[in-house]
């Protein structure tokens, strides 16, 4: 398993959770909201082209936006692999934390 970076774990939870809405904007806005703080576009599309390279997002092309001056909005979704390696890091995770609570609570 390659482990991702947490800007690629936040981005790739960010996908799962807007599911057929996951584009550029709506990822960012996800994102701020989840981490409550400000996210610029590149610090979105730095991972997500890194995602997609190895294999953890797809792409899509929507329809043509006439307000986007005729350009497709590309959405994301998550693949099954991407889903395998987002719920073993939360194991590692877990486990990683659980050792230090217990240390915490030695000190106590």
């Amino acid at each position: 398993m390659q482990l991702l970076s947490r800007s690629e774990e936040i981005v790739l939870l960010a996908i799962w959770k807007l599911r057929d809405e996951a584009y550029g904007v709506t990822v960012r806005e996800q994102v701020m909201t989840m981490t409550g703080t400000p996210w610029t576009i590149g610090a979105i599309y730095a991972p997500l082209h890194r995602l997609e390279k190895k294999g953890y997002v797809k792409t899509r092309k929507g329809a043509p936006v006439k307000e986007r001056g005729g350009r497709h909005k590309v959405f994301y979704e998550i693949t099954p692999l991407a889903k395998n390696t987002l719920f073993r890091a939360h194991e590692i995770h877990d486990s990683a934390w659980a050792e230090i609570r217990a240390m915490e609570a030695e000190k106590a």
